[in-house]
């Protein structure tokens, strides 16, 4: 933990970056826990609150980081958390938030712009390790503003900021084998994977999608997958990138809506790892946000088209060699 903070402080001193933070939580005993930690990364604390305290007064000026505890949303807290989503995607300012898995559903759908952080009960060096990944991404804002010297000095502090993180990620979490870095290099489709096909001259011909596999079939191979935790250590399997698109591929085909939770619980891994996949699949184009039409309060995840591509491609060729 000592280590984080110092790396933390030494992006914000290097460059004197005056990063501000603002912090809403309704329990004392978190916001001084949140309180603690901004100082001890050398951030500046612009406004340490409840969560509801952002419906009074009217608009005020928040930090380019928000750290909220949201554990059970009410409606008002609701209306505070669509109202900090809407000023933080004008803004530009960072979400992280804790919540719940009773209020994961609530505070996932509330947040359709800003694209947070959302950690599910989390221990205190997991909320300290969200806000170094904060620390290490909002500085590129202002590289333009730096000399060349200060801007190599401060991707390289932010660097370290990330790699000691994720080692200590790695050391909490035994089902995380570790932060994907780059989910565009994780997650390839490359002319295979996008069902093209090289014909003479070079020319580039995209073949036929096959149709999705019967969804009794992918339902069988996660029975079978789950069913090696009984016999084996989960550890030695985890693959929650896998595990969720197997879901949803069986989902799309039984015309199946999947929610934030359900996904979590499909992935085998725990929420918080979960939801930084998630986040991971959506940026790289294979998942997508879907609101619901007839509750705004709910929102669901799904397969893209590159993504339904993709599986139908690979479970066509797996075919290929059965009886």
């Amino acid at each position: 933990m000592a280590q984080v903070n110092f790396a933390y402080a030494a992006v914000a001193d290097a460059v004197g970056l005056p990063l501000s933070v603002s912090i809403l939580a309704d329990l004392d005993h978190v916001r001084g826990e949140m309180r603690d930690d901004v100082e001890a990364a050398g951030l500046t604390l612009r406004e340490c609150g409840s969560l509801t305290s952002v419906m009074e007064g009217g608009p005020r000026p928040l930090g380019e980081a928000i750290l909220i505890d949201c554990p059970l949303p009410d409606a008002a807290a609701l209306a505070g958390m669509i109202r900090l989503d809407t000023r933080a995607a004008r803004s530009g300012a960072h979400l992280v938030i804790s919540t719940t898995v009773d209020g994961l559903e609530d505070v996932f759908a509330c947040c359709s712009q800003s694209h947070p952080q959302i950690l599910v009960n989390p221990t205190r060096s997991e909320r300290v390790i969200a806000l170094g990944r904060l620390l290490a991404r909002m500085p590129n804002m202002r590289l333009r503003e730096l000399s060349e010297e200060d801007r190599l000095s401060l991707l390289r502090l932010t660097e370290q900021v990330n790699e000691i993180a994720q080692k200590l990620e790695r050391l909490g979490d035994p089902q995380d084998d570790g932060f994907v870095r780059s989910p565009a290099a994780a997650f390839r489709f490359g002319e295979e994977a996008g069902g093209t096909l090289r014909q003479p001259g070079d020319r580039l011909v995209r073949s036929p999608r096959p149709p999705l596999p019967d969804p009794r079939l992918v339902r069988r191979i996660i029975q079978q997958r789950q069913l090696r935790a009984r016999f084996f250590d989960g550890d030695l399997f985890a693959d929650p990138a896998w595990d969720m698109l197997l879901d949803l591929t069986a989902a799309r085909v039984e015309h199946n809506r999947v929610s934030v939770t359900s996904l979590c619980i499909a992935s085998g891994v725990p929420p918080t790892t979960a939801l930084r996949w998630i986040s991971q699949m959506t940026e790289a184009g294979l998942l997508e946000r879907v609101e619901d039409d007839t509750d705004r309060r709910r929102a669901f995840i799904q397969l893209t088209d590159k993504a339904v591509d993709a599986m139908a491609r690979y479970f066509n060729e797996t075919g290929k060699g059965s009886p």
